[in-house]
């Protein structure tokens, strides 16, 4: 029984000392831990928000983009009207001055011919 009773208080005084020191020290890595996970828990939800935000985002600028580009296409048509009505004046004030140099010679003509 000497030895049991040497064993027993080996045990009592080295190992349990020890092992409750390492239990202590695997309660606090799990408190670390959990606390890690519910850490990456908030960061991954709000990672997931700001994903839901810039799509978001990405489709009010498609819209915006596909807005503009109805304008533009738009103030191009505008501006191509405005381009034939302008070439139409320009081609109407070339006329007109041919007419009057027309009327202008024929004039001539006729003075020519009356005298």
């Amino acid at each position: 029984m000497d030895m049991k009773e040497t064993l027993r208080a080996f045990f009592q005084e080295m190992v349990l000392p020890e092992l409750k020191d390492i239990k202590e020290t695997l309660v606090r890595h799990e408190e670390r831990l959990n606390s890690i996970d519910k850490r990456l828990d908030d960061i991954n939800t709000h990672l997931v928000d700001q994903s839901r935000r810039i799509d978001d985002t990405n489709e009010r600028i498609d819209e915006l983009r596909e807005s503009l580009n109805a304008r533009i296409d738009e103030t191009n048509k505008r501006i191509d009207r405005l381009y034939d009505v302008i070439v139409r004046r320009d081609e109407h004030q070339s006329l007109s001055q041919k007419v009057e140099r027309l009327e202008e010679r024929v004039s001539a003509l006729e003075q020519k011919l009356a005298a």
